[in-house]
């Protein structure tokens, strides 16, 4: 997912231009905005933590690009691509190196496990979104 404030910089070209390079295929992508509910329901394993009311007020704050991605090693390959939470810890050249402000603007959301990546690509998409 590219969150609120990557979107808003104007950076999903160059956000999906790394994922392409990076040798994923792209397939589902929409361009949504979250409301309350949604997002609520999305970030549900952070109910009860004490940042889950700002993280559900920042990701309805604008749109945001939500897509299923295929690769071998999918899910270990994108979080480095990604790089760490905190984008000053990021790796050089990594997504959140480059296009996030903070640990809470990090650019884009990554799953961290293929038993996640199921449930939130299901989340988002229908079997008649995927190609």
């Amino acid at each position: 997912m590219i969150k609120p404030d990557a979107v808003a910089n104007g950076h999903i070209g160059a956000i999906l231009n790394d994922i392409i390079a990076g040798g994923f295929k792209i397939v589902a992508m929409k361009y949504i905005q979250l409301n309350e509910e949604t997002a609520g329901n999305f970030y549900g394993v952070h109910r009860e933590r004490p940042f889950y009311g700002e993280l559900v007020r920042f990701m309805t704050s604008g749109p945001i690009v939500a897509a299923i991605l295929e690769k071998e090693n999918a899910v270990e390959d994108f979080r480095t691509l990604i790089g760490a939470t905190d984008p000053s810890k990021a790796v050089e050249g990594t997504i959140r190196n480059k296009y996030a402000k903070s640990i809470d603007a990090n650019a884009v959301h990554g799953s961290d496990s293929d038993e996640n990546a199921a449930i939130e690509g299901n989340f988002f998409f229908s079997m008649f979104e995927r190609f």
